[in-house]
């Protein structure tokens, strides 16, 4: 999963990225609108967190800007700003929630989890299920064949991913922008020392190789 932060607040920036990429998503931080605006137009996020109050203007003119391109892509307000008012003007002008700081970042990545559920209903409460592999989002667990499985935090992004797309082909390209940030330095074969890894617990055969196209889990049939 790929989010935009759009914070002006440095320390606050550092602490929420850094604990965003510890649950393995990957994190783009921009700290005016426009930086914003730029990054809206070059990647496909999956979630953008955004503060009101910033240099170049309100975060809700972002907001307003998005919901009139009819740009669908969730939106999580994150702000000091407590008035009820504030909070109606925010979910009014197409917030899907709305996060009063300073805050817990268990809160967060709960309402994240939240969003993410409701955007695919392949991810229910009790977990994600495709054949023998069971995932929970919530706590980065997954089990095979009723054992739990000692999956890295980006392995299991990447299984949960290709679980999801279960049947389609996920190009390397795709996992990579859903991994990493736009500041990270990445290694050519990145995506392919994790699927090593994932097949050496799942074995070799759970996800296939499409061979200069990328990855995916064949559907099973019954």
């Amino acid at each position: 999963m790929r989010i935009l932060l759009v914070e002006d607040d440095e320390m606050f920036g550092e602490a929420t990225k850094a604990g965003l990429e510890q649950e393995a998503y990957a994190v783009d931080w921009a700290t005016e609108i426009e930086t914003a605006k730029a990054a809206l137009t070059s990647y496909d996020y999956d979630i953008v967190l955004l503060d009101i109050g910033l240099p170049d203007g309100e975060g809700t003119s972002l907001l307003k800007e998005l919901r009139g391109q009819r740009n669908g892509v969730p939106v999580v307000i994150m702000t000091a700003r407590d008035a009820l008012s504030d909070k109606i003007t925010g979910l009014d002008t197409g917030a899907d929630d709305y996060l009063v700081k300073p805050f817990d970042l268990d809160e967060l990545y709960a309402r994240i989890r939240a969003i993410s559920r409701r955007k695919d209903r392949a991810s229910i409460a009790s977990g994600i299920v495709c054949g023998d592999l069971r995932l929970d989002p919530g706590s980065l667990k997954a089990w095979h064949n009723n054992l739990l499985i000692d999956l890295g935090p980006k392995e299991f992004r990447i299984l949960q991913h290709l679980i999801e797309k279960v049947g389609k082909i996920v190009q390397k390209e795709k996992l990579q922008e859903m991994l990493y940030s736009w500041d990270h330095e990445i290694e050519s074969n990145a995506i392919e020392v994790h699927m090593h890894r994932i097949r050496k617990k799942l074995g070799k055969d759970t996800i296939k190789t499409i061979r200069g196209v990328g990855y995916m889990i064949e559907e099973k049939r019954k």
